[in-house]
């Protein structure tokens, strides 16, 4: 590590504090200061680069520094950095929830249009703007009954206690359950978990009629149902049958409960169309998007609803029906000029039609991980992939968590200049849509070695 590195460690150690991170690790745990990012890789201070085979965290869609939104984000600064958008608006703010309303999710048949945008600052803040939206709406119709919430089995939400209420992952939840709503959990289609000789279809549809049966039990005090379309991030690359949304935006029309799609980390061309509703031909009542939406640049979040639900809000202020949500930095012109441009170059350029073709390369690069003996199973929709590492891939017996075997796929990358940061033990591939098919044959070459080390 050069002077300047070890200086920058130092100074950060003394002040702070970083997220999802024990800091005593960092005795022993390189931290790597970034100088600055371009494509698909970081660069360090001594001449070191790491291919960022996660998009920092699924956020850098196009990669790091794309030019298109920086000429953007400069251009932006020359005119307007922020006003608050209560009483006031802004061209990009308009701009930005025009463009998200025309390329929203549609259905045939479907009489819903998401044509409401509400702007929040982050992920999670997003998540907590559609429960409260499809909570305050069923009270203003006068449904104040309905104060829960049905969420799945291994689902991730964000860290905000309303987001990491309805969040299944005891690693995050568990120490704050006392603070938390108490939704009620829905066995997960997770293909993963099929049983032996089901397909992933098969299984979808056997938490479907879970999914009835909860619904039969608790529709009338119910808000809505909340799912991460096809894949099931945090909680380890889960991934589930498109039939599933089918069914569930079904149900949830049969049972009379809003539908929330957390789309915050698989939307914007992710799992191979723009949006992950598509594959399931749905649209849901409330369409929550971040991550990706700026380029990784920026952090801003939006939530997408129909007509119905802001005609619940909309009447003389004595009525009290207002939603009186609101950040400081809502709508925020740098960020949606940035916003725009992302979506500028999904719209102008064949993006998708590439992700596919990365996506059957990195596909075939991953298979023969299917009959290593302690990868369990060999995942992907679109641009996501994962590696299920086992201690016994017969029974399935996961590796004991204490042993943080993923931890050391995640050291090797280092080593090896690809930074790869394992969910537990599951490894994944998350890269930005500029990766080259060489930089996939890297990134997969450096993991499967990080697994070797891993389960010797």
């Amino acid at each position: 590590m050069s002077s300047r590195s070890a200086e920058l460690v130092a100074r950060d150690l003394a002040v702070v504090w970083h997220p999802c991170t024990q800091m005593h690790d960092h005795q022993t745990l390189p931290m790597l200061p970034i100088a600055r990012a371009q494509g698909a890789w970081l660069h360090g201070h001594d001449g070191k680069s790491w291919l960022d085979a996660v998009s920092s965290w699924w956020t850098c869609l196009l990669g790091h520094r794309d030019p298109r939104i920086v000429a953007a984000l400069k251009d932006q600064l020359d005119t307007l950095d922020h006003v608050m958008l209560a009483g006031f608006t802004h061209e990009p703010a308009i701009d930005l929830a025009e463009e998200l309303v025309r390329i929203a999710p549609r259905a045939v048949g479907d009489a819903r249009e998401l044509q409401r945008v509400f702007y929040a600052d982050n992920g999670s803040s997003a998540i907590e703007v559609a429960l409260k939206l499809s909570f305050h709406y069923w009270r203003n119709l006068g449904r104040g009954e309905r104060t829960r919430f049905i969420a799945l089995t291994g689902g991730y939400h964000g860290e905000t206690l309303g987001a990491l209420s309805v969040t299944d992952i005891a690693l995050y939840r568990q120490t704050y359950a006392p603070l938390l709503l108490e939704p009620i959990f829905a066995p997960s289609p997770d293909a993963y978990q099929a049983a032996p000789g089901e397909s992933p279809a098969q299984c979808a549809q056997r938490a479907l009629a879970a999914m009835r049966s909860l619904l039969e039990a608790h529709a009338h005090e119910v808000c809505a149902v909340i799912v991460e379309p096809l894949v099931q991030c945090a909680g380890g690359m889960r991934m589930h049958d498109a039939s599933y949304l089918t069914g569930l935006r079904r149900l949830c029309d049969e049972f009379d409960v809003h539908l929330i799609a957390d789309e915050i980390a698989v939307g914007f061309g992710r799992t191979g169309t723009l949006f992950a509703c598509e594959q399931g031909g749905i649209v849901p009542d409330f369409l929550c998007l971040s991550k990706g939406l700026t380029g990784g640049t920026l952090p801003l979040s939006a939530v997408l609803t129909h007509a119905r639900v802001y005609a619940a809000f909309y009447a003389e202020y004595a009525a009290g029906k207002a939603f009186l949500h609101s950040h400081s930095y809502t709508g925020n012109p740098l960020a949606c000029r940035a916003a725009l441009a992302t979506l500028t170059v999904l719209r102008e350029e064949p993006v998708l039609e590439r992700n596919r073709a990365l996506a059957a390369h990195l596909a075939a690069r991953i298979a023969p991980f299917a009959v290593h003996p302690h990868v369990a199973d060999v995942r992907q929709t679109g641009l996501i992939a994962a590696l299920e590492l086992v201690a016994d891939k017969a029974t399935r017996t996961p590796f004991p968590a204490s042993e943080r075997r993923g931890l050391r796929v995640y050291r090797h990358g280092l080593d090896r200049g690809v930074v790869l940061r394992p969910l537990g033990n599951v490894v994944y591939f998350m890269p930005p849509y500029c990766i080259t098919p060489e930089e996939i044959e890297l990134m997969v070459e450096v993991a499967s070695e990080g697994i070797e080390r891993a389960v010797t």
